[in-house]
């Protein structure tokens, strides 16, 4: 295993350990009063996951010093493959948000349009994107954040499905991951790509 890959397994740790602990201190939040939904919310994750998003990298903002981040950035375009930059001890973290509801069966999700992940890896070698899943549970009007369910991955671990109908990487938030060198994810990426020529 070369040094790269157990980089990356480190820092996935941590940043797991990090989100982790902000779930524990966000716990939950209301979406609306009871006279704007007065008989609850329906659980449909879609259609609140840029809510939680902005839950969530506001409250990193917000818990930066108990969690150890010296710096905290969510302003960036729609367009970036991290919906937050989090800093700690001179390093840089780039955190893609994903949402889904712990009481719902499993199912393989959207991760990233292979190109743009091709270019942003073979363009820059230090750059690594990390996944940060939270899993939801909906109660009345409030959305939870229940403890354990918090799960990290890099996409350089994934296994490799592209569905050829959007050129998306496919896959279960909770998998197997596939400690693969940065080289091998690439060619995965390319060779598995069907209506993009990378």
């Amino acid at each position: 295993m070369d040094s790269q890959v157990k980089q990356v397994i480190e820092n996935l740790k941590m940043i797991e350990s990090i989100s982790t602990r902000l779930v524990a201190e966000v716990e939950s939040f209301e979406v609306a009063s009871e006279k704007a939904l007065p008989y609850g919310l329906k659980p449909h994750t879609r259609s609140v996951s840029w809510l939680v998003e902005q839950v969530l990298v506001q409250s990193f903002k917000l818990n930066a010093s108990k969690l150890g981040i010296s710096e905290v950035n969510y302003d960036l375009p729609d367009t970036a493959l991290h919906d937050i930059s989090i800093k700690i001890d001179k390093n840089t973290y780039l955190i893609n948000i994903k949402t889904h509801q712990v009481e719902n069966r499993q199912n393989k999700n959207d991760i990233s349009a292979v190109e743009k992940l091709y270019r942003a890896y073979e363009n820059d070698a230090n750059y690594n994107l990390y996944y940060a899943a939270f899993g939801i549970k909906f109660s009345g009007r409030k959305i939870h954040f229940p403890v354990g369910s918090v799960h990290c991955f890099s996409p350089q671990f994934l296994p490799i499905y592209v569905n050829p109908r959007n050129d998306k990487i496919q896959a279960y938030y909770q998998h197997d991951p596939i400690f693969r060198s940065r080289s091998d994810f690439l060619k995965e990426l390319s060779d598995a790509s069907t209506s993009i020529r990378l």
